[in-house]
C-alpha cells in the first residue's frame, strides 16, 4: 500500500493545480477577486467627479424647468447642463480606456463596448446642446414645443446610458465595481440618469 502514496500525492496535486488553475479562469480566485477590486479602483476614483458633474447638471435642469417661465433662463442652464454631461461621458470614457480592460472573461469586449457608448453618449449630448441652443426663445409655445421634441433624443440617450455599463458590470466585475465608492449611488445599472424628461 505504502508503494501507492506518492502516486496519491501527485493525483491530489495534479487535481489541487487544476481546480486552482480553473478557479483563476473563472474569476472565483482571491488573487483574481484582488485584481479585479484594482481594476474597480482604477476606474471608479476618477469616474467619481463625471458622474457627479452629470447628476449635478441634471438637478440643474429640473430646477430651471420646473413652473420657470423665463424660456432664455431654460435654455442657457439647459445648454450649459447638456455641455456638462457631454463633457462628463467624454470624461468616463477616458477613464474606463485608461483602466484597461477588467479580469474577467469577456472584459476586454465589454470594457471596449462601453467606451465607444460612452464616446457616442457625450457626441449626443453635444448634439442636444446645438439643438437647445438654436430654439426660439421670443416664442413661449414654439419653445415649449421644441423642448418636447428635445425629449425623444434625451430619452434614447438615457437609454443608452443605462445600457453602456450593463454588460461590463456583469458578474464578479459588477460586484467590483459596487465595492468602490466612485461607482456607487449611480443607479442600479451603474450608469446615473443622465437628463430628465422634458415637459414643458
Amino acid at each position: 500500500m505504502e508503494g501507492t502514496n506518492p502516486v496519491n500525492k501527485k493525483l491530489v496535486a495534479a487535481l489541487s493545480g487544476g481546480a486552482a488553475l480553473l478557479l483563476a479562469l473563472t474569476g472565483c480566485g482571491s488573487d483574481n477577486t484582488k485584481k479585479l477590486d484594482n481594476w474597480a479602483k482604477s476606474f471608479c476614483d476618477p469616474a467619481q467627479a463625471p458622474f457627479k458633474q452629470i447628476q449635478d447638471a441634471n438637478a440643474a435642469m429640473q430646477t430651471a424647468d420646473s413652473g420657470n417661465t423665463d424660456s432664455k433662463k431654460v435654455q442657457q442652464t439647459d445648454s450649459t447642463a447638456f455641455q456638462q454631461i457631454s463633457q462628463a461621458y467624454a470624461a468616463l470614457a477616458k477613464s474606463l480606456d485608461k483602466a484597461g480592460a477588467p479580469p474577467s472573461d469577456g472584459g476586454a469586449d465589454a470594457q471596449k463596448n462601453a467606451v465607444k457608448e460612452l464616446n457616442s453618449l457625450s457626441t449626443g449630448y453635444g448634439d442636444l446642446k446645438k439643438q437647445v441652443d438654436g430654439l426660439d426663445t421670443s416664442d413661449k409655445l414654439k419653445f415649449a414645443d421644441g423642448l418636447r421634441n428635445l425629449s425623444n433624443g434625451i430619452n434614447k440617450l438615457n437609454a443608452q446610458s443605462e445600457q453602456a455599463f450593463k454588460k461590463l458590470e456583469a458578474g464578479d466585475v459588477g460586484k467590483a465595481m459596487a465595492k468602490q465608492k466612485g461607482c456607487q449611488n449611480q443607479g442600479a445599472s451603474g450608469s446615473p440618469s443622465a437628463a430628465p424628461s422634458k415637459s414643458a
